[in-house]
């Protein structure tokens, strides 16, 4: 390791300690996630600037620093299928009703196909209004050699039928599924978790003396588990820092000058898009500022991670303790949110490259044609993998669909990970937003009120 790598280092202890410091003050812990994308930001620049025509210096630096925030993220990984699983049996077995489930469930998915509906037209507007156009775009060396691997890929996404799709929805192995083994990993731990949770409620129901002892068993392991995820929760300023010092340092400043444009157009999509979510939660009667206060952390994290599957233990944990929805809703949500309907990964961005190709197609962008896009990226939307690329996939099962080529998505490679971050978290945002409309349909009462009480104490329990 060379002298710069290792003042680089320095650098980086004294942010993490900074952090430290910031905890120890009882600083609440959205300041402290502010204070560390900031702080993350900033090093990372440092870094882009000064060393970005020395690999050796940068590639050791950042092999330190992501021990951090890959070890952050892999925490979360590593929780994610007990606390889906874990938390779906016991939201099963407080609903009263199973076939309250089948309302929950049935609401929540109706909401994220129809908010990705919306997200898709202003995906369309958005690329119309700038003109975008893939004739534009120039193919290097680089884009060439990722085109060739997405046509390989494509043809076992696009091959899958609808009816293939639902049938690899259900597990056939659930020790294999716990593993995130497929795509529609999760999904499978949600539906047998659901199915383990009914047959759990029905044993409860046919003999009332084992009941006790099931739900007693249920809830103390979810209690273990919640506070397994308080205590990862604590570490989020840190592994923010180290992720975001990655992003920066990375980035191709020149590739994302090129495309300004398409990122642009993106981020306006996304901001509109937040801001139809705002307009959802003010009809509930929340007050968004209070509302954004609360899930920032959580938002941020999907940001610098760029994946909506884990984010979900923070996604539960928000919707639960800060926004008070129900158990049962705040976990379907949650689930179900990284892998259906996702309104920036499976809505936005696969209808701008759609609008981008059809007049290189000789393809006119009327109401036919605008139809037959939303309904194909609602379909499609459904089983993709809430990871980065998830956007990827998505845009290699709707274009196919729509008679189109998938080069497209090679020539943006360069600035995919820069809009992947504002769509992963409006994906969470989406699912989050999701649940509250849920709670209120179902009568459940939405509060936001009681958020500083609940993170004052997590911080005390950190």
């Amino acid at each position: 390791m060379t002298l710069a790598a290792i003042f680089n280092l320095l650098i980086f202890i004294v942010i993490l300690a900074f952090l430290v410091q910031l905890g120890r003050q009882q600083i609440g812990l959205s300041r402290r996630v502010l204070a560390g994308l900031i702080a993350g930001a900033a090093f990372g620049l440092f870094l882009q600037l000064v060393y970005g025509s020395s690999p050796d210096t940068m590639g050791s630096t950042l092999e330190w620093t992501n021990v951090v925030a890959n070890g952050y993220v892999n925490l979360l990984r590593m929780i994610i299928m007990p606390l889906i699983l874990i938390t779906m049996i016991a939201a099963v077995l407080k609903v009263e009703e199973i076939k309250s489930l089948g309302k929950i469930g049935g609401s929540v998915v109706g909401l994220l196909i129809f908010t990705t509906m919306i997200a898709a037209l202003i995906g369309i507007v958005m690329a119309l209004l700038f003109g975008l156009n893939a004739g534009e775009l120039v193919a290097g060396s680089r884009e060439l050699a990722r085109a060739e691997v997405l046509q390989a890929r494509q043809g076992s996404l696009a091959d899958m039928s609808i009816a293939q799709l639902l049938v690899s929805f259900v597990s056939s192995n659930i020790f294999d599924d716990l593993t995130g083994s497929r795509s529609t990993s999760i999904i499978s731990v949600v539906i047998f978790a659901l199915i383990f949770g009914i047959a759990a409620l029905l044993v409860c129901e046919e003999t009332p003396e084992r009941a006790k002892p099931i739900r007693q068993f249920v809830d103390t392991t979810q209690a273990v588990v919640m506070r397994l995820v308080k205590l990862v929760m604590g570490l989020t300023p840190y592994g923010v820092a180290a992720l975001m010092t990655r992003v920066i340092a990375t980035s191709d400043g020149q590739a994302i000058l090129n495309l300004i444009s398409f990122v642009i157009a993106s981020y306006l999509a996304i901001l509109i898009m937040f801001g139809v979510h705002a307009v959802f939660i003010t009809m509930l009667g929340v007050n968004p500022r209070s509302y954004f206060q609360k899930v920032w952390p959580v938002l941020t994290f999907a940001f610098v991670t760029r994946s909506s599957a884990a984010t979900i233990p923070l996604t539960i944990r928000a919707q639960i303790e800060e926004l008070k929805v129900p158990a049962p809703i705040a976990n379907i949500a949650a689930s179900f949110g990284a892998t259906i309907g996702q309104n920036g990964c499976a809505g936005i961005y696969p209808a701008m490259l759609a609008v981008m190709v059809a007049p290189t197609m000789g393809v006119d962008i009327d109401i036919s044609f605008i139809v037959s896009l939303v309904i194909i990226i609602a379909i499609g939307s459904f089983g993709i993998a809430g990871v980065g690329a998830g956007a990827t996939n998505a845009a290699l099962v709707v274009l196919p669909a729509m008679g189109f080529p998938v080069e497209i998505v090679a020539l943006l490679i360069s600035i995919e990970p820069l809009i992947d971050m504002a769509r992963t978290a409006l994906n969470v945002n989406g699912a989050i937003t999701s649940g509250m409309i849920t709670a209120r349909f179902l009568g459940k009462t939405v509060q936001t009120g009681a958020g500083a009480e609940v993170e004052s104490r997590l911080q005390s329990q950190s």
